[in-house]
């Protein structure tokens, strides 16, 4: 078995249960699981508040639509490079997850860390889909909002994510060819899914 640090990056659509599942990912293989997490750390080695690393995450041009209410949502810290922008706070977000996953296994959702450790061989890259109506069903009942409302919220929320990936990627938000597996999670559930996940991880990283 081989026990070399590994890395588990999950992108998803809004609502198809990919946090759900990265952290019964994480829990079983006993690793550690970044998803907002990850701005945090960004935020305190930048010495940038976290607020503007969850006002601009998985959504790029935030600073062109708010550049005139930027400096409310800075910390103490010296400018990246002396420039703030959308692509230097990509920059700030990928060294954090670098630093991570050189140091340790983890697990990361979204966030293009698939690309950003693309060099790293012990990894696996997984997209994860869902039916519409179990998407709407699950942002329903986390927002407390309309099925309308949830699906405008998806769809958006999608072409946020796919936007955000596309550009400073080399691949293209949920194709095929871009990750190792792609897997519709409406198909077995939550559980069953993660179970599908595990044993294609093992066999993948060799850890049986």
């Amino acid at each position: 078995m081989n026990t070399e640090p590994f890395v588990i990056n999950i992108g998803r659509q809004l609502g198809s249960g990919g946090r759900a599942i990265g952290h019964l990912l994480a829990d079983y293989f006993k690793i550690a699981y970044y998803d907002k997490e990850i701005l945090t750390i960004a935020a305190k080695e930048s010495g940038l508040c976290t607020e503007i690393f969850e006002k601009s995450d998985e959504r790029k041009g935030f600073f062109r639509s708010v550049f005139g209410s930027l400096f409310p949502f800075l910390g103490e810290g010296e400018f990246y490079n002396n420039q703030i922008s959308d692509e230097s706070l990509f920059r700030i977000q990928s060294e954090a997850i670098r630093k991570a996953a050189d140091d340790h296994s983890c697990i990361f959702i979204g966030r293009c860390a698939d690309y950003i450790l693309r060099d790293k061989p012990r990894c696996v890259n997984i997209f994860i889909a869902a039916d519409m109506d179990d998407r709407v069903r699950r942002v329903c009942d986390f927002d407390n909002i309309t099925p309308k409302e949830a699906e405008k919220k998806i769809e958006a929320g999608d072409k946020g994510r796919a936007d955000y990936y596309n550009f400073y990627s080399s691949g293209t938000w949920g194709a095929a060819a871009t990750y190792h597996l792609c897997i519709n999670s409406s198909v077995l559930g939550i559980d069953e899914t993660a179970a599908y996940l595990i044993s294609f991880i093992k066999k993948k990283l060799q850890l049986d």
